[in-house]
């Protein structure tokens, strides 16, 4: 049973972890809109990257970090042994997805940079690191 609850870890937290993450990047396509781009046409958005501003950076780096965070907590929360490594386990996945969309859709090198520094493990850790201390009351 442990193993079931454990692969249901990774499946439940990533999935949260996805819709976070998808709630910020439509809730910045409304707050800061790319002029004249359809948020919803990838090849487009890839054309208006490299002239978007700094503030076009900031929902998908929230996205990218607390998609990251709640779906490592989700994980660490649901696990029943090794809650770190499954918090980890989800850092891993959607550090592979940021690093995937880096070369899909071209961003300036600063904000690459910053995203995999500080959005995927670190707040991998942070997110198992409160699922293990609730877990614990």
């Amino acid at each position: 049973m442990k193993i079931v609850r454990n692969i249901l870890a990774v499946i439940v937290g990533w999935a949260i972890g996805s819709a976070v993450n998808m709630g910020l990047i439509n809730a910045g396509h409304s707050v800061f809109p790319l002029e004249g781009v359809d948020p919803s046409d990838m090849e487009a958005l890839a054309a208006a990257m490299p002239n978007a501003s700094a503030e076009h950076f900031l929902f998908p780096f929230l996205a990218h970090a607390l998609g990251t965070l709640v779906g490592a907590l989700v994980a660490a929360l649901i696990a029943s042994t090794h809650k770190m490594k499954f918090a980890y386990a989800i850092g891993a996945l959607f550090l592979i997805g940021g690093i995937m969309v880096s070369f899909m859709i071209p961003s300036p090198t600063w904000f690459i940079v910053l995203d995999i520094a500080l959005a995927y493990i670190p707040m991998a850790w942070i997110g198992g690191k409160i699922g293990m201390s609730i877990n614990k009351t």
